[in-house]
This record gives C-alpha cells, sequence and structure tokens, in this order.
C-alpha cells in the first residue's frame, strides 16, 4: 500500500546494503532489452504482471515512472528499486526482484512479409527471427542476408544453411540487433506479383562474374549461381537441359576467354569423364542448332511432314514409296495419313490415302515415286482445338441447325449420312428430321425424311448422297404452339397445315402422311365448347384449284364411321365455326323463321328430317303467355303462299302425328301471345263490369 508521509532511511545504510548485494551476486548475468522481471510487493495490483524491458533498457513503474535497468544485474536493481519504492510503499519487508524471461528483442528489415520488432527466446536464432517476421518475401536474396549490430555489419549464407542445416553457419543473435533481408539483383526496381519459380528458371545468380552462363538450345536458358565442384552436365540439368533441335556435339565452353568444343554425345556413349571440361565462376556454355547438310543430288527424294526423320533419300528404280516412308522412320502419331501429297518436279500434285491403303477400303495403288519427288505428310486435325480452317471446304461437310454438335466436319467417301448425323450428336428435342435439306452449290439437291426412312420395310427409301462441300440443314419445329410468333418461321409452309376458328391453339402445324385429321385437332387442344361439329370446314389447296369439304364431326362421334373424315394433307386449312354465327351466310331458302311469344325467336336450319315439334324445342318452347292452341304455319312455295293453323293443346291431350302441319325450309312459324286473343279480352272486359256493378250495390 502506498502511503503519503513515508519514512526515510538512511543513505549510508543503503548503500552498503547495496555493496553486500553487488559482492554477493558477481556471477548474476546482467538484465538486457527485452527481458520480463518481476517485482513482488504484496497487495499491490499494479506489480500483479511482469515489466518488460522496452528498447530504451527501461521499464515504467506505477507512481514511479521509467527506470532504465538494462546492462545491471538482477540483485543490484533489486536493491536500488528497493530504496526507490520505499519512499512510496510501506510493506516492503518481502519485496524481491526475479528474471522471469530473459527474451532476445530484435528487429527485422528488408524483404520479409512483415517487418516488425521481435521478441525470441534467449536460445533463438536467425530462423525463428524471420518466421516471427511473416517468413521472406519471394524475391529475398538469402545468400548475402545480414545482421547490424551497434554500427557493425555481419552478412551471411542463410541459404546454404537451409541447404545443409549447419547451425554453425548462422552468426549468434544479440538483443538489440537488427536483422537485414536484401532483395534479389534479379528483380526490377517496380514492385510486381511475379511467380519466383518462373524467375529461378531464367536463373538465380546475383553476380555475372561469379554465375555460369548459358544459352542456346536449352529449355531454361540464363544465369545461374556457381556451386563447388560443379560440372558441365550440372550445368546443363539446371537449364533443364537441351532441346530436340541442340547439336550435341558442337556445344561451346568459354572459359578464362579461351573457347573449348565439347561433346556431349560422345561423353554419353563412352562415359569418360575425361571428356568433361571444367567450369569455374564466369563459364559461359553455349549449345547450338543442329544443322543438317541437305542432299541435292539428282537421285534424290525428299520427305517432309509428321514423319520421325523427315529429309533427302537417295533412290533408284526399285526404291518403292514405302521403302522411302519406312528409310523416314514412318508417320509419326500426330499425322494426317489419309491426305498423303506427292509433288512432282513438273507441278503434278499426286493424293495417297495410306490408311485406306493398309484397310483395303478402297482399290488404292501405290504412287509411284522418282528423283526430286517431295512426299508431305500433313499433321492430323484435332477436332477439340479451334484450328479448323486446317480442313479446306473441299473436304469438309457443313451441318447446322437443331443438332447438338453444329459445325465442319472432314469428310470420306467411305462415310454415309448416318456417320455425319452422328458425329454432330444427333438432333435436338426440336429437330424437324422429316425435313432435312442438303444443299450443293447453293441449291437444295433433296429433302430427307429421317423418320421415313427408319420406319421404311421396304429398303427402298434410300440415304442421301453426300459429298464433299455440302452444307446439311436441320431445321427446329416451333416450341411451343401457343407461343410460335418468333419461331413457326423455322418451319416451311409446304410441311404444314392450318388450324383455326373454335379449337383451343388455333396456329400453324408441322404435318406429314402419317398423321390424321384427329392428330392435328388433337395438337390445337381440340374444340372448345361454342364449336359447331356439324360444320366443319376444310380448304384443300395442294391441287390447281382450291377445293372446300365439309365435315360433320358431330355424326362421327355418333356413328365411328371413319369415312366420313376427308384426306387432309400439308398445305390444307381446317376451319372449325362457331354456333349460330352464321345465319346471315344462310339463304331464307334453307332456314326455317319462329317468332312469336317463343323462348328463342329467330332464324334456325331444317332438314326434311325435322317437323315443326323439333323447331319448337330448338328454339326452347313457347313461352308461359303463349297461345298454343293458336300456332301459325306459313308455307312459302313457288307458286303459292298458305298458312295453316295447329292447336299444340289439343295435341298434347290427343296425340296424332298426322295432324301435324307439314314444315319445309323457308317457312315460317308464329305463335301468338294470350294478349292478342279476341275472346280473352272480351271475358276480361266483362269481369270488370261486373266488379264494378258489385261495387255500386254494396254502396
Amino acid at each position: 500500500m502506498s502511503v503519503a508521509n513515508a519514512q526515510v532511511v538512511n543513505p549510508d545504510v543503503a548503500s552498503s546494503e547495496v555493496k553486500a548485494l553487488e559482492k554477493a551476486s558477481e556471477n548474476e548475468q546482467v538484465i538486457s532489452v527485452g527481458n520480463k522481471v518481476f517485482l513482488h510487493i504484496p497487495g499491490e495490483e499494479g506489480f500483479d504482471k511482469p515489466f518488460k524491458v522496452d528498447e530504451k533498457g527501461e521499464i515504467n513503474l506505477p507512481e514511479i515512472g521509467k527506470i532504465k535497468i538494462s546492462g545491471k544485474i538482477p540483485s543490484r536493481v533489486e536493491a536500488e528499486l528497493k530504496l526507490r519504492l520505499a519512499g512510496i510503499y510501506r510493506e516492503l519487508s518481502r519485496f524481491y526482484l526475479e528474471v522471469r524471461s530473459r527474451e532476445l528483442l530484435v528487429t527485422v528489415l528488408g524483404y520479409v512479409n512483415e517487418p516488425s520488432q521481435v521478441s525470441v527466446p534467449e536460445n533463438g536464432n536467425i530462423q525463428m527471427v524471420i518466421n516471427l517476421a511473416g517468413g521472406l518475401k519471394q524475391g529475398a536474396q538469402m545468400d548475402r542476408m545480414q545482421i547490424r549490430r551497434s554500427g557493425e555489419m555481419i552478412e551471411f549464407n542463410y541459404k546454404e544453411y537451409l541447404d545443409t542445416g549447419n547451425t554453425e553457419l548462422l552468426p549468434q543473435i544479440q538483443t538489440g540487433d537488427t536483422v537485414f533481408v536484401p532483395v534479389s539483383p534479379l528483380i526490377g526496381n517496380v514492385q510486381i506479383d511475379f511467380d519466383a519459380r518462373t524467375l529461378a528458371e531464367s536463373g538465380d545468380a546475383g553476380e555475372n562474374n561469379e554465375a555460369v552462363t548459358l544459352f542456346g538450345e536449352l529449355h531454361h536458358p540464363g544465369s545461374f549461381s556457381y556451386k563447388k565442384d560443379m560440372t558441365i552436365i550440372e550445368a546443363l540439368m539446371r537449364a533443364a537441359g537441351v532441346t530436340r533441335y541442340a547439336d550435341v556435339t558442337k556445344i561451346r565452353v568459354i572459359q578464362n576467354d579461351t573457347p573449348v568444343i565439347f561433346n556431349l554425345k560422345a561423353y554419353l556413349d563412352s562415359g569418360n569423364n575425361k571428356l568433361l571440361p571444367a567450369i569455374s565462376p564466369g563459364t559461359t556454355i553455349y549449345v547450338p542448332i543442329m544443322v543438317d547438310d541437305v542432299n541435292t543430288t539428282e537421285s534424290t527424294v525428299y520427305i517432309m511432314g509428321e514423319v520421325k526423320q523427315p529429309g533427302g533419300y537417295e533412290t533408284n528404280n526399285k526404291v518403292t514409296f514405302l521403302d522411302i516412308l519406312a528409310n523416314a522412320g514412318g508417320p509419326t502419331r500426330w499425322a494426317e495419313t489419309r491426305h498423303i501429297t506427292v509433288l512432282r518436279p513438273s507441278g503434278e500434285r499426286v493424293l495417297f490415302d495410306l490408311l485406306a491403303y493398309t484397310e483395303g477400303f478402297k482399290d488404292i495403288s501405290i504412287p509411284d515415286v522418282g528423283p526430286g519427288d517431295v512426299i508431305f505428310i500433313p499433321e492430323k486435325t484435332d477436332i477439340n482445338e479451334k484450328s479448323w480452317l486446317k480442313v479446306p471446304p473441299k473436304r469438309a461437310v457443313k451441318i447446322i441447325g437443331a443438332v447438338h454438335k453444329p459445325g465442319r466436319y472432314e469428310w470420306s467417301d467411305e462415310m454415309d449420312f448416318t456417320d455425319l448425323f452422328s458425329h454432330a450428336g444427333g438432333p435436338t428435342k426440336g429437330g424437324n428430321v422429316n425435313d432435312i435439306k442438303i444443299i450443293r452449290d447453293g441449291q437444295i439437291t433433296r429433302t430427307f425424311s429421317f423418320d421415313k426412312y427408319a420406319n421404311d420395310k421396304t429398303n427402298k427409301y434410300q440415304l442421301p448422297e453426300i459429298q464433299a462441300g455440302d452444307t446439311v440443314i436441320i431445321e427446329e419445329l416451333p416450341h411451343d404452339p401457343r407461343d410460335n410468333k418468333s419461331q413457326w418461321v423455322r418451319q416451311s409452309a409446304e410441311s404444314s397445315i392450318y388450324i383455326m376458328g373454335q379449337v383451343g391453339a388455333p396456329g400453324r402445324y408441322g404435318f406429314n402422311n402419317a398423321l390424321h385429321f384427329l392428330d392435328i385437332l388433337a395438337a390445337a387442344d381440340g374444340t372448345t365448347d361454342k364449336a359447331d361439329l356439324r360444320n366443319i370446314r376444310i380448304t384443300h389447296r395442294n391441287g390447281k384449284h382450291a377445293k372446300v369439304s365439309k365435315l360433320n364431326l358431330a355424326l362421327y362421334f355418333e356413328t365411328g364411321d371413319e369415312t366420313l373424315f376427308p384426306k387432309v394433307v400439308a398445305g390444307d386449312t381446317i376451319y372449325v365455326p362457331e354456333k349460330n354465327k352464321d345465319w346471315l351466310s344462310k339463304p331464307k331458302e334453307s332456314v326455317v323463321r319462329i317468332m312469336g311469344a317463343i323462348e328463342k325467336p329467330g332464324r334456325y336450319n331444317f332438314d326434311d328430317s325435322m317437323t315443326l315439334l323439333d323447331i319448337l324445342a330448338e328454339a326452347g318452347g313457347p313461352s308461359h303467355d303463349a297461345l298454343i292452341e293458336n300456332i301459325v304455319v306459313i308455307n312459302h312455295s313457288c307458286c303459292k303462299e298458305q298458312a295453316r293453323r295447329f292447336d299444340l293443346e289439343k295435341f298434347i291431350k290427343n296425340p296424332n302425328s298426322a295432324k301435324i302441319p307439314v314444315l319445309r325450309a323457308g317457312d315460317t312459324v308464329y305463335i301468338a301471345n294470350d294478349k292478342d286473343s279476341v275472346t280473352k279480352n272480351a271475358k276480361e272486359s266483362f269481369l270488370d263490369i261486373l266488379t264494378i256493378a258489385a261495387l255500386v250495390i254494396g254502396l
């Protein structure tokens, strides 16, 4: 506990105590920057945790402030602090100082991920310091790392330590040191992200005068650091070896301004280490490109392209094409053996299909070769790459439209249409396989139905003839007849049928000879409830003159007679009219008019099979105020018009069909209202008079 008025300590006594402690602690280790010390003062919360010695060697104590303790032994610091604390804190009888941690405070700068000041254990090393700083950045030069200590610079090779694991290569660190990591001179003066592995493939040497430089026909030429006892083989492997075009018999090794020729092939054949030239820092190695001498004799045949050993070969009258090909090592795996070309000195070109010859598909003879001829074997075209231009139009067939993989495909006369169709992945779900078009020289040579071919049991329907340069088009059918405004034009009018009027989905539909009238009606979602099934009209447009057929679909549903259906083909039009919407188009001679006290007066279709009762029923029957005992039937004829009366009430009580008046098309039926009856009006007038008389008498 701190006090306001502390007891003053005798300086002579305190001084003697300090001297005694220093003498007793001559072997103690001094306190350094980064150490953590613990001060034990019972009951004081500010002293619960250790105090860290900062970079200035000071600790910050409550009520006192900063006190420098670095460079002093713990017993001396304890005595000094006890004197300072005695004036503030009362209970110091159990006070003591303890060094809890002797950590080293090191500053890390340069090409590290997190430059900072770090604390490491007393036995820590450089690797621990770098790890606490986030590790090295890509491009750090590990063979020139530095430790800066009190104006002194210590340089060490961190890379060699990582290669060998020898900790003796690392200098000991002390508290207050600064570790600096330089950047490799291979990196430019602009900070960019890069791949360290790719950079290292071009060389890892920082100083040219200590590097081995390799260039020429190497996979990764560059300047590389020289290692002790390095051989030329190790140097070549450091550059990832020579390329396939390298002349390994004439490798130049320049050392101390003196060139030496090194034959790598001779060394590999013999294994004699004496053939290896010595190399040292600053050596330059050049691997030249191989240059073959070209034979230009009068009996030379040249072969080039995708063969293992292209070049010129001597020939005579007994040498054949296959002999030249065998001497060249044969075709490579990338060779297009179906299109080998032999070029004559006269300019003649001879095409040869080696694959067809070996498999016996065609009657093909081997071309003759003579002096000056050139045999060219092209590279095979990969259909998975975008180099489709490698296949000329005269060797390709184009397939476009509703197939899974439209494009240009190389064609051979051994193939047929099904090969091309399957190679393109077949038709899509909406592909119109019944109207496939083959175009040649800008003209449609044939239309082909795949369904007809697949279902032909007579084998008379043949596949279309395809040749290189043709274009095959598979059109796409409309996806939805209800929403076909933007797609129906893809379907040709010649293969379509039209249906309109009172159907669920009127429109334009694909049609072929395998479909029936009911198929089209079903595709259009059938008829609506307003459709007049007895008067369906079909317009036939495929002949020289238009023809209209009538269909009574209601009669078909009643009888099931298939002969009622007219023959419909592509190009025809089907119209389903609405009920009772065509009376104005009916002439008066073909209808019966019914009026007066009837539920639904109007004009009605009539034929000879119907009677007056049928018309009354069709019109809903007489109304409640109708004079059914006085129905008038007016017959219209060419000779004489006449009117007859019919008592429906009497007929109901005593039915007799012979008394029903004859009704013909063109007649008129009138049913009077009971208000128009003279007898009924007289009765009502008489009743009114009697009512008035009774009232008068009552008065």
